[in-house]
């Protein structure tokens, strides 16, 4: 949809997109003038595989102070984005045949990537009356023997559903219980709005000796395209994953690590103006669905997503949510990412990553265009 809205803007057309999962902030100055300097130092040559010791050692305060979790700088691995850390994770964990639980509606990379490491992806259906959230019944249904890890996501692309501390206590007694790993995948965990963040691996030793925890600079400082995430293992793990990315893409780029140090040591200000200003959207961007007839429009949590269930527009013209985020770019000229693409169908996925005026002309489009289906 993003490809789409582009080729369209090319032709002249006004676009408005929340298709793309990015922030539109530049990347704080202070981070750029760090990679500006590392550059300028001679920071153009390799590093070891999984990372600078700096930045490992940048990582493991982070964790210790942000998180309540302690890493040596061995159980640290520095990947090319935390898409990059997931897969790492999977590959070395993953045999085939292993069933890998995924929270539905999920980020569909997780679905691929279990597939690529051989492994089944064994979904759980969530909807928006539970917030989103799984049920302890839901989760002993999923597990067989087979069951090999479990993929956490909160905050949660596409719904924004933040996990509850007392359902992640659930996930850690039964991962315990029943001998899986858990995979907390947490790039969007500076950016939640009504709780703090809980990482699951801190509920316990024997939890996190069972955790692999990924986090990384895209979301949260703006810089999807730096490329840099990295995970938190057990040593073994860890050392399978640095094993792993030797063999496939060797060091993170330098100098991006450089700048990485920088973003883990800001001031904490820079991350906050920027949460504050997700906010002042979501709520602009909820009120204005909201008072669309027909839309049911849940409230999100954290990240800078909003999930609406558009069931009640799907017929004959729209038959499914692909078609109607279709109608909605060639109708309204309102890019949108289709909910069947998470395993959500019947829901479309609106980022408010784009400023406040693009939101109001961008819903009130789309209210329009819904209009004419009904």
């Amino acid at each position: 949809m993003t490809s789409k809205a582009r080729q369209m803007k090319a032709q002249g057309l006004d676009v408005i997109s929340f298709a793309a999962g990015e922030p539109d902030f530049g990347t704080p100055e202070p981070i750029c003038d760090a990679a500006i300097e590392a550059l300028r130092a001679g920071a153009t040559k390799y590093t070891a595989s999984s990372g600078t010791p700096e930045l490992k050692a940048a990582i493991v305060e982070k964790f210790r102070r942000e998180n309540g979790l302690d890493y040596r700088p061995e159980q640290i691995v520095v990947s090319c984005g935390a898409k990059h850390s997931v897969f790492n994770t999977l590959m070395v964990l993953v045999e085939p045949g292993d069933e890998v639980i995924l929270l539905a509606p999920y980020w569909m990379t997780y679905a691929d990537q279990v597939v690529l490491a051989g492994g089944r992806p064994v979904a759980i259906a969530l909807d928006p009356e539970s917030g989103f959230v799984p049920t302890l019944e839901q989760l002993r249904a999923a597990i067989s023997p087979r069951t090999k890890a479990i993929i956490l996501n909160s905050p949660c692309n596409p719904t924004g559903a933040v996990l509850p501390r007392a359902t992640l206590k659930e996930i850690a007694a039964l991962a315990l219980r029943h001998d899986f790993w858990i995979i907390a995948d947490e790039i969007y965990e500076r950016l939640i709005y009504s709780a703090d963040h809980q990482s699951i691996g801190a509920l316990g030793a024997e939890v996190k000796d069972r955790t692999i925890t990924i986090s990384g600079c895209s979301k949260s400082f703006a810089m999807t395209g730096w490329r840099i995430g990295y995970a938190a293992a057990p040593a073994e793990v860890a050392q399978a994953m640095s094993n792993l990315q030797d063999q496939v893409t060797s060091n993170p780029t330098t100098f991006a690590q450089a700048g990485a140090i920088a973003a883990l040591n800001c001031d904490a200000d820079v991350v906050d103006a920027m949460r504050d200003e997700f906010r002042a959207r979501r709520d602009l961007m909820l009120a204005l669905l909201q008072a669309i007839p027909g839309l049911s429009t849940p409230t999100p949590g954290g990240a800078f997503y909003v999930f609406p269930d558009v069931s009640a527009f799907l017929g004959d013209r729209c038959p499914t949510d692909a078609d109607l985020a279709d109608y909605l770019l060639n109708e309204a000229h309102v890019a949108t990412v289709a909910g069947s693409v998470f395993e959500g169908p019947g829901h479309v996925r609106l980022s408010y990553s784009a400023g406040r005026t693009d939101i109001e002309r961008g819903v009130a489009r789309i209210a329009e265009a819904l209009g004419k289906l009904l």
